[in-house]
């Protein structure tokens, strides 16, 4: 099948997922972080539930992403092997809405760039959601550090850089509406160059394409929108290997190290490990395994020491 020919069917069907796409509102999920006078076996870390799907006719693995709300890299990386555009229908998939919470302060606005994906936390209710983002490509990479909201804009102009005007009509200014690549939403950071928003083009999403800004689905930033005052901490990070703590149970979190940034990853796992002290609580084969297949999919590696052991 050749390229315009899928872009049409996946295009026809993008508008039939449009509608259920709105249910993908993301949720609230209940962590828990042990203070300094409990064991580590009282943290859970890890949020979600995998879900299952089959497949429908002429239905696309974006389309089954934007449902769920993940981004197409969350797919991508999980089965590597079904063609993203023509899926065999009554293909059984495990959905991966389980994630394992970056190693932060948890406030705020949290994104690693490693695995596409933003957490805003409420630590009064000890609650955080969590949505799919598109970041900046290799050669515009999405600067990492903390910064702080801004500005708020509704029906933001979006003033184009030089090198782009002509793919985007010759625009200085491109005014709000459906050619806007911003979406009906801004949330401005204190690094003025950059910010967080929504999109006229869904299917970037879980990729790496933007100019450096963080791009979101638009029933996504809309949600957010409304939960982001002034002033709000905004920390960008990258780690790809993540551990988790649910349930007594140690879980790893690997995805591909987009930037290339880190030397050697079971390196970098190890020490991370040894941060915390938790290798000789894990199987390292189980480790490595994970780390082999960088699927981002959370698995279980190990057992939490007991109840009395301290961090």
């Amino acid at each position: 099948m050749n390229l315009s020919k899928k872009i049409l069917i996946y295009g026809l069907a993008f508008l039939m997922v449009s509608v259920a796409a709105g249910s993908a509102a993301a949720r609230s999920y209940q962590y828990r972080l042990a203070t300094t006078k409990e064991g580590i076996s009282e943290e859970k870390t890890v949020i979600g539930a995998l879900r299952k799907h089959s497949i429908k006719p002429e239905e696309t693995l974006l389309d089954v992403a934007r449902v769920y709300g993940l981004g197409f890299h969350e797919i991508e990386i999980l089965y590597p092997e079904i063609d993203p555009w023509i899926p065999k229908a009554g293909t059984r998939l495990t959905i991966p809405t389980l994630w394992v919470l970056p190693p932060t302060k948890h406030q705020g606005i949290v994104v690693n760039i490693p695995e596409l994906r933003l957490y805003r936390f409420f630590p009064k209710t000890k609650t955080v959601k969590t949505y799919p983002v598109g970041i900046g490509d290799l050669e515009t990479e999405t600067p990492l550090g903390t910064y702080r909201v801004a500005r708020r804009d509704v029906d933001p102009e979006w003033k184009v850089p030089p090198d782009r005007q002509e793919r985007y009509g010759g625009y200085e200014i491109m005014p709000p509406g459906p050619d806007n690549p911003l979406g009906k939403y801004w949330i401005g950071l204190s690094n003025r160059k950059y910010g967080i928003h929504g999109t006229n083009n869904a299917w970037s999403i879980g990729r790496s394409v933007s100019g450096g800004c963080i791009r979101l689905y638009p029933e996504h930033i809309s949600q957010l929108f409304k939960e982001v005052p002034i002033g709000t901490y905004v920390e960008i990070i990258y780690e790809p290997v993540k551990f988790g703590f649910w349930r007594g149970q140690i879980y790893i979190e690997v995805h591909p190290d987009l930037y290339d940034k880190i030397d050697d990853l079971e390196e970098h796992a190890m020490m991370l490990l040894d941060k915390r002290g938790l290798r000789d609580h894990v199987s390292i084969q189980k480790v490595k395994k994970a780390l082999e297949e960088e699927n981002g999919l959370p698995v279980a590696v190990g057992t939490l020491p007991e109840k009395n052991d301290k961090r």
